[in-house]
């Protein structure tokens, strides 16, 4: 019996995330005998480094089993402002530090205690599946501002004002961009924060939790740009850097007024964050970042192979990403084929055809705002990387 009837029209109104499904369809397929290779999931296979598990274990063995503060331990509050001056030259003070179960609930507070039903905030897509959803729950309209691959998925300055309007109260992007990678330099970013300051109701928050996971340099915050600074929030998180997908612990820097509010909000939900994982985070953010820079050179040796591999199949269009472990073909080139039992008609359709022919997850960017594309996480040994482009390479040959 069908009850989604009884549901609200909150939950109703929204879709499932599309990474979790194509996880759950891989997980499926693999219950039933086949050898899959799951490409869809946004997580690094790498484990967490030693020197953070041993300190979540001291602080079990000290007594850190209790509640916590809803905005966070004040050992990580500490950890976090410091580590945001020294590494991204940005001031926050400890009230204006909020840490949540997850960056995922970071993104949800700052929606839900700044937008409302008539608003719009504007994602600068492709974008990352949740943000889109997450917006349509507070009564408030997304509205995406596009790039393609040939502007390296990134936005412009001139596309971002012809999109503001009078309604206009949130601006959400992020660099490294999840789900293509690309990595706004400084010239772009002082270009959209020009932009911005021109809308002193419109708030920008920054998911730049892919930040440690840059191949071209040092990563820069839109917040150190001055004329923007009281207008941005800065959201970051231990799960792509420090390889703690699943310690759930994402933090923001905001204004204080953000920041009381989020504070606010979380107390009604979920409280705080774990207590012997927030100290371990804040060990992780106090120690050498030689772990996380072995990680990200790994990643970067990933994206040069399955560049190479993709680059040799016909009608795929490549980008090389500057950042995140996931690359974002162009794909609208085989839109239309056949292979006599499976049509390619658009990105959705050939994520499943992968899937059911050849084995392999990969996410179609309708999720993400770019419904001519697809995403890959190369988050996967070198082996799978080949097994898997190999797959779909011989798969694609049948399409006409």
């Amino acid at each position: 019996m069908d009850n989604n009837h009884l549901l609200s029209d909150t939950i109703n109104s929204i879709s499932e995330s599309a990474t979790l499904k194509m996880a759950q369809m891989a997980r499926d397929f693999k219950a039933k005998g086949h050898d899959v290779i799951s490409l869809s999931l946004g997580e690094p296979d790498f484990d967490t480094p030693i020197h953070i598990k041993d300190a979540a274990k001291e602080a079990l063995d000290n007594g850190y089993t209790k509640y916590t503060p809803v905005a966070g331990l004040l050992e990580f509050r500490k950890a976090i402002s410091a580590k945001f001056k020294r590494e991204n030259n940005l001031e926050y003070e400890l009230d204006q530090i909020v840490v949540s179960n997850g960056a995922k609930q970071s993104v949800a507070n700052v929606c839900t205690i700044l937008l409302n039903k008539g608003d719009e905030a504007i994602l600068l897509a492709p974008y990352w599946v949740s943000y889109f959803e997450i917006v349509k729950m507070t009564g408030a309209t997304p509205l995406m501002v596009s790039a393609n691959i040939d502007q390296d998925y990134k936005v412009s300055a001139s596309q971002l004002e012809a999109a503001i309007t009078d309604k206009t109260r949130l601006i959400i992007f992020s660099s490294p961009c999840n789900p293509t990678g690309s990595v706004y330099s400084k010239e772009e970013l002082q270009a959209l924060a020009t932009v911005i300051n021109k809308h002193p109701r419109v708030i920008v928050l920054s998911d730049e939790i892919y930040e440690h996971i840059n191949f071209v340099g040092d990563h820069v915050s839109i917040g150190t740009f001055p004329e923007v600074k009281n207008q941005t929030i800065t959201l970051n998180g231990m799960s792509k850097g420090f390889a703690m997908t699943g310690w759930r612990l994402g933090y923001m820097g905001a204004p204080q007024w953000i920041a009381a509010a989020c504070i606010k909000l979380q107390g009604q939900f979920t409280s705080g964050a774990t207590s012997f994982g927030q100290m371990a985070a804040a060990h992780a953010l106090n120690s050498s970042l030689q772990p996380t820079y072995e990680m990200r050179d790994a990643f970067k040796s990933r994206k040069e192979l399955i560049l190479s591999l993709l680059s040799e199949i016909p009608h795929i269009k490549l980008n090389d990403p500057d950042g995140a472990f996931y690359v974002f073909p162009d794909i609208s080139a085989l839109f239309g084929k056949t292979d006599g039992t499976y049509t390619i008609k658009d990105a959705d359709s050939f994520a499943e055809i992968m899937m059911k022919k050849c084995y392999v997850g990969v996410v179609a960017g309708s999720a993400f705002g770019a419904p001519n594309c697809f995403r890959i996480s190369y988050a996967a040994s070198e082996d799978q990387l080949k097994e898997a482009i190999r797959r779909m390479s011989e798969a694609l040959k049948d399409f006409k």
